[in-house]
């Protein structure tokens, strides 16, 4: 069984078609692509598995059971984490607030835990610490951890924005363009951070991206989207190699 399997998705903005009949399957720690032109449907096919739209058809399974309709936070809950095209992050507040933000659906520690300081409460707390003292160095930002999120360069702020979906303890990881807006360094090193964190976490990945190069060399496979239908899928080199894709999307102007 697929670790996520969506069949025959399709979705309408109205009288307006922005997703025809959309299949997936995603197995237990594979990485996954999604590429095609501004406007194909990219991002609209990640709001529709994470529960920001209802799509209008098909079904979506997460380890064999529904999520369509549910809500995002308890898509969440079931595994699905997920980052954002722009960063979603709040201005005054600490790197390390952000990571421990993430885990706040995972404590469990009563009611009374909820107004009192209990040992329960107090045991929760450490090991959400902990956990996002973790993350932070999986990502490179251990130093990091008391300083406002907005003193960070760019680059430092996707990662705590990757390290956030992280601290929910996904089963897969939906990237939407990590690396926008990166320069060729920071495009580096948030590649090798993704590497790490696959291997470490045994992690499945599905991720959106403009960049060639990105997608060639994490993804095993690749679909390329236009006009929110599914034009080819395959490995890197059936997709570099296909002319549907070439025409649809290689031959135009792409960041590499």
């Amino acid at each position: 069984m697929p670790l996520l399997e969506v069949s025959n998705m399709t979705h309408f903005f109205g009288g307006l078609r922005a997703v025809h009949a959309y299949n997936l399957e995603i197995e237990p720690g594979q990485i996954r692509g999604l590429i095609g032109p501004n406007g194909a449907g990219k991002t609209t096919i990640f709001n529709l598995i994470t529960g920001i739209y209802d799509p209008t058809e098909g079904e979506i399974l997460l380890e064999g059971k529904t999520i369509k309709g549910r809500e995002p936070n308890k898509i969440a809950s079931r595994g699905l984490g997920r980052t954002f095209q722009t960063l979603r992050l709040w201005r005054h507040m600490s790197v390390i607030d952000h990571i421990k933000l993430g885990r706040y659906s995972k404590l469990d520690y009563g009611l009374p835990g909820a107004f009192f300081s209990t040992p329960r409460r107090l045991r929760e707390e450490e090991k959400t610490t902990k956990i996002a003292m973790d993350l932070l160095e999986l990502v490179g930002l251990p130093e990091t951890a008391d300083q406002l999120v907005t003193n960070l360069p760019y680059g430092a702020q996707r990662r705590v924005e990757l390290a956030r979906a992280l601290a929910t303890e996904p089963k897969i990881l939906f990237l939407d363009e990590p690396t926008a807006g990166m320069n060729p360094e920071e495009l580096i090193d948030m590649m090798k951070i993704i590497r790490e964190v696959h291997q470490e976490l045994d992690l499945a990945i599905f991720l959106i991206e403009h960049r060639m190069k990105v997608v060639m060399d994490l993804c095993e496979l690749i679909q390329t989207l236009d006009f929110g239908e599914v034009i080819a899928e395959g490995t890197p080199d059936d997709i570099r190699n296909d002319p549907k894709v070439i025409d649809a999307y290689l031959g135009k102007e792409v960041s590499v």
